[in-house]
């Protein structure tokens, strides 16, 4: 008997084998995922439709409670400056949704979910599908994987392994330079898994009908602004059901670029909108507080907790 397992971290089957190990019926596990994941209730004696004898063996025996840091290291980017202090679990990456759904008072609310705060989603594989299971999960948040974006900078095995997952989530590219001699300065994985091979991925995934994959672009002054940048951007993404998020830099001290102009902003967007591409503009939020897009850093000791969701309306 394992002792002190972490109900957060299991999904449904497996705490209703835990439940049938103990002697306990199945079903109970549909309801202890209601009062965790629905009502926000981690405390098994306030679990009051399970039995007194239920409630005390939860107590005794679990606990309730993807990534600190990032080992991606863009060079635009401060939280790639960290490195990668440790994984998330799939029960601290659910944790996120709960606490961020219990402050913002949104439990009874439709909310979107974004892989893409602090870390590479896809780098810590097994743990992120695995919370996004839990939070599909009927007797729990119910999300449905349509309402979920994973944003990766492309690690292409992990690529494959998602396009065969039974929930399955959208699908957002951090691509940043439509060539491999640029991007390789950017994003030291593209030495590994070039810009060819992530388009080729891309458009092999399986995609519903009206679905598109994001190709998210941070735009850095004089580096990859340009006119011609934005036409081999278009040129790439050509045959590709896709659409452009262009990510002005959020500029903060320690990384070597500058945000573009409004004006370079508004020209690179036009030339891709001429293309046929739809493309659409970040607004910055939380630069107040280097919060903002490629400022997230975890200062002090690298025992801090990271940010692996965002839940926004």
């Amino acid at each position: 008997m394992v002792l002190h397992a972490d109900l957060a971290e299991m999904e449904r089957s497996a705490v209703e084998l835990a439940l049938d190990a103990r002697g306990h019926a199945r079903f109970h596990a549909g309801q202890i995922f209601r009062w965790i994941f629905q009502r926000g209730v981690t405390d098994p004696a306030a679990m009051t439709d399970l039995s007194r004898e239920l409630r005390e063996l939860l107590a005794a025996e679990f606990q309730i409670s993807t990534q600190v840091g990032c080992a991606m290291a863009c060079a635009f980017c401060l939280t790639g400056k960290m490195g990668l202090v440790r994984n998330l679990t799939a029960g601290e990456i659910v944790g996120q949704v709960r606490v961020l759904a219990d402050t913002l008072d949104m439990r009874d609310m439709r909310f979107n979910i974004v892989l893409m705060g602090m870390g590479e989603p896809l780098h810590n594989y097994d743990e992120t599908m695995k919370a996004l299971r839990i939070l599909a999960d009927e007797n729990g948040f119910s999300i449905a994987p349509k309402r979920v974006t994973l944003s990766t900078v492309g690690l292409l095995p992990q690529l494959e392994r998602l396009a065969k997952e039974p929930i399955m989530p959208n699908l957002a590219i951090s691509l940043h330079a439509p060539t491999d001699a640029q991007r390789g300065e950017l994003v030291p994985i593209n030495r590994k898994y070039g810009v060819a091979d992530i388009i080729a991925a891309c458009k092999r995934f399986p995609l519903k009908r009206r679905s598109r994959i994001t190709f998210e672009y941070v735009m850095l002054a004089g580096v990859n602004d340009r006119p011609e940048d934005a036409r081999r951007l278009a040129k790439l993404l050509a045959g590709v059901k896709s659409k452009v998020n262009l990510i002005p830099l959020n500029a903060a001290a320690g990384i070597p670029f500058e945000r573009p102009s409004d004006a370079a902003v508004d020209r690179f967007g036009k030339i891709l909108a001429n293309h046929g591409l739809t493309v659409s503009v970040r607004k910055s939020r939380g630069r107040d507080i280097r919060a903002a897009c490629g400022q997230l850093i975890v200062e002090g000791q690298k025992k801090s907790a990271g940010q692996q969701l965002a839940v926004v309306m």
